[in-house]
């Protein structure tokens, strides 16, 4: 043997076993160190962008907050102006609907009451006038203006609705009304207060008229107080423009 390799044998067995213990446990600590060093460099550089980046994402939450509060009070403010508006709407359209009305444009149905007008039964004498005997449009003409003035709201001549621009002319032997030409009998459908007809009787104008035209020619005229009327809608074209409201010559409002 060397000797080298005597003095080695002669190094007692603890010292050797606590010597590798030693350099085992400095590789590890060496390990280690290397192995958090570059995580704690990757933390230390990395700390700052996070932190930027997070306050930049609180900055763009809080300005979302403020927007999202922004975008409900203008919801609440257009809420506000849309119960404004819906009755503006509702008005407007509860005017239309009158106007349509008093144009005819709509079918109704109420209280009201219907006349019937027949050509006389009675012989024309001698010295008499045909026309005297029959319905004529000066005659539907009456009973509408006695209408109107008893507080009728709308009126139909045989289904055919009159409105502001309704003419009640005589044809041959027919009456034309708007565009349609009727003939007799003639019913004179009107809708008004539960009392038309209470109205309409103590009118001077209408019991002249059926005491002239009943009594002395026997035009038959006869009326009915159902319990509802029906009223179609004027089905022809309307190309009114302008109108206003001319005072009676009697006074009377119209």
């Amino acid at each position: 043997m060397s000797v080298r390799a005597a003095r080695i044998r002669a190094i007692p067995s603890r010292q050797v076993t606590l010597g590798l213990a030693l350099l085992a446990l400095g590789f590890l600590i060496a390990a280690q160190l290397a192995a958090e060093g570059p995580r704690i460099r990757y933390t230390t550089q990395e700390r700052s962008p996070l932190v930027e980046t997070a306050l930049g994402l609180q900055t763009q939450q809080d300005a979302l907050k403020s927007r999202i509060v922004e975008l409900r009070t203008s919801i609440q403010d257009i809420e506000k102006q849309d119960t404004g508006s819906a009755a503006a709407i509702k008005d407007l359209n509860a005017n239309l609907e009158q106007a349509r009305i008093a144009a005819g444009l709509i079918s109704l149905t109420g209280t009201g009451i219907v006349l019937k007008l027949e050509d006389s039964t009675q012989p024309v004498p001698p010295d008499g006038n045909d026309a005297d005997y029959l319905v004529t449009a000066a005659d539907l003409r009456t009973v509408v203006e006695e209408l109107w003035q008893a507080g009728a709201e709308a009126i139909a001549i045989n289904d055919e609705r009159l409105t502001t621009s309704s003419a009640i002319i005589d044809i041959g032997g027919s009456v034309l009304v708007n565009a349609a030409y009727l003939a007799g009998p003639f019913d004179i459908t009107a809708i008004g207060p539960t009392d038309l007809f209470t109205r309409l009787s103590a009118s001077p104008g209408f019991a002249e008229f059926v005491q002239t035209r009943r009594g002395s020619f026997g035009i038959g005229i006869s009326w009915a107080e159902p319990d509802h009327v029906d009223l179609p809608a004027f089905a022809g074209s309307v190309n009114l423009r302008e109108s206003k409201a001319v005072p009676s010559p009697s006074g009377a409002a119209p």
